[in-house]
């Protein structure tokens, strides 16, 4: 019987576990090396982020994440608080100005 209740318990913690881990994937405004290391970096400062990863051919961050502790938008207002678009959000205005100009989508001569 007690190893009935230890199964029990195991499988109830495993579904908890797995109910909490999520992933977003999100369209930036992500340009150049120095975007994508902002990006990576600056999402695991957000609670509930796990790992962000972005591919700069696609400029789409992927996002792992505890959705009991955070969700899609705040994400995507996580990015733009960073200075880059996030899907359909346009980025911060303030933090955009203060990105370096490699990193900005409306200086000429990028890709």
């Amino acid at each position: 019987m007690k190893n009935i209740f230890l199964f029990a318990a195991l499988i109830l913690f495993s579904i908890n576990l797995y109910a909490q881990n999520a992933e977003v994937k999100i369209k930036t405004s992500a340009i150049c090396d120095k975007c994508k290391n902002t990006i990576e970096r600056d999402l695991l400062f957000e609670k509930g982020i796990k790992k962000a990863s972005l591919d700069l051919d696609s400029k789409v961050v992927t996002v792992a994440y505890n959705s009991k502790k955070t969700d899609e938008q705040k994400i995507r207002t996580a990015i733009t608080k960073i200075g880059y678009d996030a899907d359909t959000l346009a980025a911060d205005s303030v933090a955009y100005s203060k990105l370096p100009d490699c990193c900005k989508k409306d200086v000429t001569g990028h890709r």
